[in-house]
């Protein structure tokens, strides 16, 4: 019985989080936020004097300066990476760890 309960709050918790992102997503449209701007000025990131980001790597833990593109992905994104694809929504969400 554990395991039917266990896998209850997993599928409801997952389906409230996709809920979440979607009403975000449409809000964000509304505003008119996902329109113009590229990189960090797009995402509001702190620049160093070559205008690139200022982020905490999370998959090295280290401080990097890069470019990022217009869709909030870091120019060392890895797509098979975990800690690069929650880097790169962290980076579009605004809560990336910067320096």
């Amino acid at each position: 019985m554990d395991d039917r309960i266990d896998r209850f709050i997993r599928t409801t918790f997952r389906g409230a989080g996709r809920r979440y992102a979607e009403a975000r997503k449409a809000y964000r449209e509304g505003r008119g936020e996902t329109d113009g701007g590229e990189g960090a000025n797009r995402f509001d990131l702190p620049r160093d004097e070559e205008g690139r980001a200022r982020l905490v790597c999370r998959r090295y833990a280290e401080q990097r300066a890069v470019t990022v593109d217009g869709d909030g992905r870091p120019s060392c994104f890895d797509p098979d990476h975990a800690d690069c694809r929650g880097c790169a929504e962290d980076v579009r969400e605004g809560v990336v760890e910067t320096w």
